[in-house]
């Protein structure tokens, strides 16, 4: 490519053509790619060409020449200007999180240490590793509102681009407003999850310095608003569903932006969204503040990452307003509830989005594929729904925030911003009273026992629902006197975040109610009300054991009301005599020397008296379980003394083999080998079998020892012989008994 600079005051009609073929110099016809890099200069007259070679590229295209197939998203990811960093980004420590950075420098001086010694500290390594994942999960468990405010502006935070890179299959990005400026703080285009087509729109901001003042800290202008507006004309037109990444300030609020209507902007888009007619997600990744958020969240379901946040104004510009002063911002953050589980209760958000500890920057492939999993749950309820439908849903989702009706209950969620009530004190009954009640409900009991009629189980229920009232409050009171009622609160909130997940019971969760418990316990004689406290619960107790009593009397009463109906049928009556008329004609004095067929007859009478009475108790909802003795208890009860001393020599002799010097060192290894697996170690694991099986080996050696054997088998074969002298199963026939009495084990179903 030339570039010719020249003189026009004396053309005299000469073409250019012509200067560059005829020269004085001896370069005529000579073409200028010939020439290459040299410059020269053609003086003819008062003209003067001067031409310049560049060295221009092989190709025209944004992309390389032969992009590898293998890339994720093929020729369109290199037509993004959203590249990798080619340096890694800075670790940035917040302020709250410096207590970590002592663990950390103590697990690199280790490892520096291990490097130039050549020692093995992995066990050392693992411990410090273990030390800092609990103090991290400890510390991010219970973040403050502003602790959370810095950690969505950290700086290493992942951004619209990354989040959609890491879980779009294909992305293109769209650009322009169509209106002469193409805005860098909002991003649209069109990509695909798992094969459906999206359209994404979100705030972008920098991952450096640079570009940070390119992309305007994420604030965008006017242009930025009516880019992403096409966009979701476009979506709408084309049927695409619709995902906002929310992370910005605040729109931009320069004078340029004013003039060129940043209000009118955001305002045209708050009325658009509410008229589309494709499905809405929006995410709040980071910060979303004020209009310039919602001017691309007006959305069908509004999701935030854990620690995101979403305000009308920032902590330091709601302190300076309020307080006068931006140290407030604290205090700010705590009373705007700006959190996403404040807004959650505020129902504001629709669903919270985990992060690792440590924040999103700490994983941010994690988190992404989090966001995916949210977008795919959700735009599966979405899509679902019809137009109509939809578009009633997004209003409705906007028109009942901060809505109340005069004579409809309160929703306790709701309550949250109201003022608290002042706490009204529960009358509660003095000792006398209760003594008095009590009094009044034994004699009840009594009178219904003398006279065989039904206990009075509603007098009972009250009195203890009453008991347990009581109890509960001078519980509360106890607490509040000892100062653990802030710590028991914390506690249930933390628990019901648990509880509201699905999630197991974590570990340091189940520590601190333990703790609580304990201290509580300890503590608990010394409040001011523990004698009225104890004496409460102690008669809680003695009337739940009379109201457990009377159920069972009266159970009582109905089964022996079904056997002797049973019992008392005219059939069974008479098949009753007429065996025990054949048993004394016998002249028997055993089972044993009846004859077969009176022996069949008595086993057929007993089991049809069994399943009659089995029938009749479960109509009565009992569950029954019928026990057959195999052996005379009496007769058996002599070895119960032999048993019990067997089993303390082999307790005895395991204990001194698992404090044996030998035994201990090999559980110490095996807790080694066991963390060296659980951190990866491959090898860790043969030996981990291994020294179980040696462990094994040593205690069954000692409980197989001759002299604890002999004594098993001694005692084996003194019972075994006691069960065949008692007769089996059947057991002996005395004269005098009619009829044995089933053994039955009943519970209540």
């Amino acid at each position: 490519m030339a570039s010719i600079s020249y003189s026009p005051a004396a053309f005299d009609g000469t073409s250019a053509s012509d200067l560059l073929r005829s020269s004085s110099s001896s370069v005529t016809g000579i073409p200028l790619k010939t020439l290459g890099k040299v410059r020269f200069v053609v003086k003819r007259r008062d003209v003067i060409v001067a031409a310049k070679m560049r060295k221009m590229k092989k190709h025209e295209y944004p992309w390389p020449a032969d992009p590898h197939p293998n890339v994720k998203g093929g020729v369109l990811t290199h037509l993004s200007h959203f590249k990798p960093l080619k340096e890694k980004q800075k670790p940035v420590t917040l302020d709250f999180e410096k207590p970590l950075v002592d663990l950390e420098k103590k697990i690199v001086d280790v490892r520096k240490m291990a490097n130039e010694t050549g020692l093995d500290f992995s066990d050392q390594i693992i411990s410090l590793e273990n030390k800092y994942q609990q103090a991290l999960k400890e510390l991010y468990l219970h973040l403050t509102p502003i602790q959370r405010v810095n950690i969505a502006r950290h700086p290493n935070r992942p951004t619209f681009l990354d989040h959609v890179f890491n879980i779009t299959d294909k992305f293109v990005e769209l650009h322009g407003d169509r209106a002469g400026y193409d805005d860098p703080a909002i991003v649209t285009g069109i990509g695909t999850i798992d094969g459906r087509r999206y359209m994404f729109i979100g705030q972008q901001k920098g991952r450096n310095t640079k570009e940070n003042i390119q992309r305007n800290f994420g604030m965008p202008t006017p242009h930025g608003y009516r880019k992403a507006l096409r966009m979701m004309y476009y979506a709408d037109h084309h049927g695409f569903p619709i995902v906002t990444f929310i992370d910005t300030p605040g729109a931009y609020a320069d004078l340029k932006s004013e003039e060129l209507g940043q209000g009118e902007a955001i305002a045209h888009n708050l009325r658009t969204m509410f008229g589309l007619k494709v499905p809405i997600v929006s995410i709040v990744i980071g910060e979303g503040g004020s209009g310039g958020a919602l001017a691309i969240g007006c959305a069908n379901k509004l999701l935030m990452l854990e620690n995101a946040v979403f305000y009308v104004a920032s902590p330091e510009a709601c302190a300076a307003i309020l307080w006068k002063s931006a140290k407030a911002s604290p205090k700010a953050a705590e009373k705007l509830r700006i959190t996403a589980p404040e807004l959650c209760k505020l129902q504001i958000c629709d669903g919270i989005i985990p992060e690792p500890p440590g924040g999103a920057h700490a994983g941010a492939t994690w988190t992404s594929q989090e966001i995916k999993a949210a977008i795919n749950e959700t735009m599966d309820e979405l899509t679902a729904m019809d137009t109509e439908e939809l578009l009633k849903h997004r209003m409705h989702k906007f028109r009942k925030l901060g809505g109340f009706q005069e004579g409809v209950p309160i929703d306790p969620k709701k309550k949250v911003n109201m003022k608290k009530k002042e706490e009204q004190t529960v009358p509660r009954s003095s000792k006398a009273e209760l003594e008095g009640e009590i009094e009044k409900l034994k004699q009840q009991i009594l009178k219904a026992k003398e006279s065989s009629t039904k206990p009075p189980e509603v007098a009972l229920k009250n009195m203890i629902e009453k008991l347990k009232e009581e109890a509960y409050h001078e519980y509360s009171e106890a607490i509040r006197a000892m100062g653990l009622k802030d710590r028991l609160e914390m506690l249930r909130e933390e628990v019901s975040k648990v509880n509201s997940k699905d999630r197991l019971m974590n570990p340091v969760l189940m520590d601190k109610i333990e703790k609580l418990k304990h201290e509580l316990n300890q503590s608990l004689s010394a409040a001011p009300n523990y004698t009225i406290l104890k004496y409460k619960l102690d008669m809680l107790k003695e009337v739940s054991t009379a109201k457990s009593l009377s159920k069972a009397a009266t159970m009582k009463q109905e089964v022996n009301k079904k056997l002797s109906e049973i019992m008392g049928r005219p059939e069974i009556k008479e098949k009753l005599e007429a065996l025990e008329a054949e048993v004394q004609s016998s002249g028997s004095s055993s089972f044993i020397d009846l004859d077969e067929g009176v022996k069949d007859k008595i086993l057929k009478l007993k089991s049809e008296i069994e399943l009659e009475m089995i029938s009749a108790l479960e109509s009565l909802s009992l569950e029954v379980v019928v026990v057959e003795s195999n052996a005379n208890p009496a007769s058996l009860s002599v070895f119960k003394n032999n048993v019990d001393n067997l089993n303390e020599e082999i307790n005895k002799t395991i204990e001194e083999v698992v404090n044996s010097s030998e035994l201990k060192n090999m559980m110490e290894l095996l807790k080694l080998e066991k963390a060296k697996a659980e951190a990866g170690n491959v090898e860790s694991e043969s030996k981990i079998e291994a020294l179980h099986q040696q462990i094994k080996q040593r205690i069954s050696e000692v409980i197989s020892s001759s002299e604890l054997k002999e004594k098993h088998q001694e005692l084996k074969a003194e019972i075994s012989e006691a069960i065949q002298s008692s007769g089996g199963a059947n057991g002996s026939l005395q004269k005098e008994t009619k009829h044995a009495e089933p053994m039955l084990e009943m519970n209540f179903a």
